[in-house]
């Protein structure tokens, strides 16, 4: 049989595992909400870019010969 002092410390490891663990949390929701801002503002980056590029880069073939080396 455990004695009532043994219970209450226990309640009190609880308590505090439990803090920790509300605080670990409310950190990693920061982060995730960090992270999917970055995300959002990559993805409206990468759109800008495509647009800037015609037909998204693709279906163009360059030609090597109509290109001057950096040295001349």
């Amino acid at each position: 049989m455990e004695h009532p002092q043994d219970t209450e410390q226990r309640l009190i490891e609880l308590e505090i595992k439990a803090s920790f663990t509300e605080d670990l949390l409310d950190q990693l929701n920061q982060t995730v909400f960090r992270q999917q801002q970055q995300i959002d503002a990559l993805l409206r980056e990468m759109a800008q870019l495509r647009q800037q590029v015609p037909d998204g880069g693709a279906g163009q073939v360059r030609n090597l010969r109509d290109e001057l080396p950096p040295h001349y």
